[in-house]
């Protein structure tokens, strides 16, 4: 059973040199190496009452009428104000939007019904969303997603940007792959990010970046995204290099750490710049003892961090 968008084909020998080249090819191109996100009532008006005969012909006799106690008006309370958004550091990305997407969700396994629904991805149907992979000691790819979209966001927002989570551990199950794609739409992102780790055969290392493919079609159309998000995959892909060390995919992309698809709804159906980064192999005991690693992850979203303002920054 498949448990990632991603099917790997058959394994490559790995380059390598391929870290070095990639990093060395990076660092030359201009901008890539990243500085390192009641109404009141009113009285009614009435006229007073003539006396009939019989009173008047009744002798007069006085009486004290007992005062009238009117309540005071109750106070109006001030609408007590929602407090203000924090203030965002300035920095060189101030004014920057960008959309982290951490992908699939730690509860998806208790939701396979929902979770395996046909959404329309532009160009065919696809299931909701996946359970994602795991090392083989049960470290799910799900927890490593938010881990470090989170370690992402307080990169990103140290530099002044605005940044916003697909969904934040905060959902029984999803979000589906085309809400996900809507909600960097919507936001008019910048920069969309889906953070991921991949589930392929042992022998198999290293990351790889998912560019977006050329497709029309239903109501998917990439045509405007392709070439910027092709930029931002390429700078993520050169600084992911500096920032772990880990070399690009041995059987994935022909050890560039690129790799362009046309069957993923979330590219698919994204109308601003957004690219997949696959940041190593679970399955793999190699890389899963870097996944597993708190200090590896915050270097994985350093590198993610900095090739996503190199490509803010122009």
């Amino acid at each position: 059973m498949r448990h990632d968008e991603s099917v790997p084909p058959t394994p490559r020998r790995p380059g390598l040199s391929a870290a070095a080249a990639l990093a060395v090819l990076c660092l030359g191109v201009s901008g890539c190496g990243g500085d390192g996100g009641a109404a009141q009532a009113q009285p009614g008006k009435g006229g007073e009452a003539a006396p009939s005969s019989a009173a008047a012909s009744t002798p007069a006799t006085t009486v004290t009428p007992s005062p009238v106690r009117t309540s005071p008006a109750p106070s109006k309370k001030p609408a007590t104000p929602s407090p203000p958004a924090p203030d965002l550091p300035s920095g060189p990305l101030s004014g920057k939007t960008v959309v982290i997407d951490p992908g699939h969700n730690p509860d998806n396994h208790l939701h396979t019904a929902e979770i395996n629904r046909q959404v329309d991805i532009g160009t065919t149907h696809k299931e909701c969303d996946t359970t994602g992979t795991s090392t083989n000691s049960g470290y799910a790819e799900a927890r490593f997603t938010l881990d470090v979209s989170h370690r992402l966001r307080t990169l990103l927002r140290a530099q002044g940007a605005k940044v916003i989570l697909t969904f934040d551990g905060d959902r029984a199950f999803g979000p589906c792959v085309d809400e996900r794609a809507r909600i960097g739409n919507k936001a008019g992102a910048d920069a969309v990010v889906s953070v991921h780790a991949d589930g392929s055969a042992a022998g198999n290392r290293g990351f790889h970046v998912i560019l977006p493919a050329s497709v029309r079609g239903g109501g998917a159309d990439t045509s405007k995204i392709v070439g910027p998000s092709r930029d931002l995959g390429t700078r993520i892909a050169g600084l992911f290099v500096r920032a772990t060390g880990s070399a690009p995919s041995n059987y994935i992309g022909g050890n560039t750490g690129l790799d362009t698809r046309k069957d993923l709804g979330g590219l698919n159906l994204s109308t601003v710049p957004k690219v997949f980064i696959e940041c190593g192999n679970m399955r793999d005991p190699k890389d899963a003892a870097l996944l597993t690693s708190a200090g590896w992850r915050q270097k994985a979203a350093q590198g993610i961090a900095d090739g996503i303002s190199s490509y803010l920054k122009g």
